[in-house]
């Protein structure tokens, strides 16, 4: 994704430059990292998923005891309009709901709700894709689009130092997800498979479990560290990456070392799907 940040902001409804823009210390994002978010993108002025990632952000705040105050049509309304003002049909787009200002920094209070855009650039298929270490750890509350990115920020260091792009999680044995990604496995039966538990429930995720390719059977199950070595390719899925391959778990080599055939005719059908 591009750096470039919009001129303007939405902060509780408000158009603000982006550049000044800004919530206060007592906020309980500041004060205790309380609070939820959802990204994703547009492509030529048009959202892609939007339904799915408002469904997804309005459970979150369920989730979370927080409130928004407005309706899914009412905040569609919110983001063209801030669309149109940044002049950025291409663009990345977050909603950031907050624990507001709390009195006592720690009992919730009126939620604060941001939206900020960057310039953005639909990712083209990549063949080399990721290189990617594992690393036991399930995120709390893996069901909601939280703000907790405390544990993939601190591997950043360790990723770097061995040549790789991302950490895999997994827990007890069980495969889960990236900090930023969905991630699927492709067996030698053709099976087509991503983690049921412990994880998000990814929009681009849910997209690739409705593909339909003959000779391919997608599925959500879980599945463990000793099954994933047996696997012939694999991916992950997110709204930055589309569906990017998996060249490499902890120095292993998985397939070719590059997109598989399964993978690529994935990617082919996700990138039809987008188009359309």
């Amino acid at each position: 994704m591009q750096s470039q940040w919009s001129k303007y902001s939405l902060v509780n409804g408000e158009f603000l430059p982006a550049e000044t823009a800004s919530l206060g210390i007592k906020d309980l994002s500041i004060q205790r990292g309380y609070g939820i978010f959802d990204f994703f993108k547009s492509i030529d002025g048009k959202f892609i998923f939007i339904d799915d990632h408002l469904e997804r952000f309005y459970h979150s705040a369920a989730q979370m005891h927080l409130h928004v105050k407005q309706r899914p049509e009412e905040l569609k309304v919110l983001l063209q309009a801030l669309m149109e003002k940044n002049e950025l049909p291409n663009a990345g787009t977050r909603i950031t709901l907050t624990g507001g200002y709390s009195a006592d920094g720690y009992n919730l209070a009126e939620p604060n709700m941001i939206i900020t855009q960057q310039a953005f650039k639909n990712p083209a298929f990549n063949n080399i894709g990721l290189k990617l270490i594992t690393h036991p750890h399930q995120r709390q509350l893996a069901e909601v689009k939280t703000l907790d990115y405390l544990m993939a920020i601190m591997l950043l260091p360790k990723v770097k130092e061995q040549g790789a792009d991302d950490v895999l999680y997994h827990d007890g044995g069980m495969l889960r997800e990236c900090p930023r990604a969905n991630f699927f496995m492709v067996n030698h039966h053709n099976e087509v498979i991503t983690s049921a538990t412990g994880i998000l429930q990814g929009v681009i995720r849910k997209q690739v479990l409705k593909l339909e390719i003959n000779g391919l059977k997608i599925i959500e199950r879980d599945f463990s560290l000793q099954e994933l070595k047996t696997c012939k390719e694999a991916f992950v899925t997110s709204s930055t990456k589309n569906i990017m391959p998996v060249s490499s778990i902890d120095g292993v080599t998985i397939g070719h070392g590059q997109a598989g055939q399964v993978t690529t005719e994935l990617a082919t059908a996700f990138s039809k799907l987008i188009a359309g």
